[in-house]
């Protein structure tokens, strides 16, 4: 998804520390701020649901729900302390922390790589290859930037044989929808559904091209895991509860996001769909049989090689220094 969104319009935020007295923290639950990646779509389908059904009060926690403008802001607004939880696409820890940052993921739903290349639905694109000749648009924040010479190479092509065209988030959608880029990078369970009334599209899968990255979860500090570590379990337990409702149930997912956001005027057949397609990367060979949330060393390290291998870590990374397991039951 682009970043041109608004923020949040559920108000400023609110800290661990900001209620008055012991007693009124019992009663109204345990406070938790979690910063979402974007404006509405279908990803954030579990935190909605678990609101409007109650599920956070029953685990004994209040949480702030709050739009964003960007995994990548999420993920800095976390790292500063100025949101408890962020869900974001969760690969991008792995650069951040070479900068410095102390997030982890302590859940990990979208476990398969979602990153994709929009074509049309008829187009003669089948493989990397096809591209030669042809242009992409691609904003310079997204997730695929530091993937986009690697998926080249993939096909025997670089940047002197595809235009790979950069424009401001806002541009995105309607280069593509108008025609005057023949791919557009991002991801599968975002855009196809998008696509599907302006230009119906498929996927070209990173994956496709031996790119692994991990898709989305929770983050947060290391400081907060250790010191909030119940109330993040209880958080990721709500979300566990949430989106296995929703394999069986999209259509409540789709509700209690019209009903949290009812200003953003979702389109309830794009939302569901956005909905399914999330689900549909949530496993890996490496993660199947595991409980939602859990996160494979295997999967983490295959990413990170890719990361590493198109230039974007340093080598003498750990995979276990990204996520942790504890706190999933």
């Amino acid at each position: 998804m682009t970043k041109d969104f608004q923020l949040s319009r559920r108000g400023a935020l609110i800290t661990a520390g900001s209620l008055a007295t012991p007693g009124l923290a019992r009663a109204q639950g345990e406070r938790l701020t979690v910063r979402l990646d974007f404006s509405p779509w279908g990803v954030q389908a579990a935190m909605h649901l678990a609101e409007t059904r109650g599920w956070f009060r029953e685990a004994g926690l209040t949480v702030d729900v709050q739009d964003g403008r960007g995994s990548g802001n999420t993920l800095q607004l976390v790292n500063a302390g100025q949101a408890d939880v962020g869900q974001i696409q969760v690969g991008l820890i792995a650069q951040a922390r070479e900068q410095g940052a102390t997030v982890r993921a302590f859940a990990g739903f979208g476990r398969r790589t979602d990153l994709a290349v929009l074509v049309d639905r008829d187009s003669p694109v089948q493989r990397v290859q096809d591209f030669r000749g042809r242009s992409l648009v691609v904003f310079a924040a997204s997730p695929w930037a530091p993937f986009i010479d690697a998926f080249l190479r993939a096909g025997g092509l670089d940047r002197s044989t595809v235009n790979v065209m950069f424009v401001d988030p806002s541009a995105l959608w309607g280069t593509y929808t108008a025609r005057r880029a023949d791919g557009l990078m991002s991801t599968t369970p975002s855009a196809i559904p998008v696509a599907e009334r302006p230009r119906p599209s498929r996927s070209i899968l990173a994956e496709s091209a031996g790119i692994s990255f991990p898709s989305y979860g929770l983050i947060a500090t290391e400081a907060t895991i250790r010191a909030r570590g119940p109330a993040l379990r209880r958080l990721a337990e709500t979300q566990q509860r949430a989106w296995a409702h929703l394999k069986a149930n999209p259509d409540d997912g789709v509700q209690a996001m019209i009903r949290q956001r009812p200003d953003a005027r979702l389109d309830p057949v794009v939302t569901r769909e956005q909905i399914r397609l999330t689900i549909e990367f949530f496993d890996t060979p490496a993660s199947a049989g595991r409980p939602i949330g859990w996160q494979a060393e295997a999967d983490w390290t295959a990413a990170l090689r890719s990361l590493e291998a198109a230039g974007a870590i340093r080598a003498g990374w750990q995979a276990t220094n990204y996520f942790t397991n504890d706190l999933i039951g």
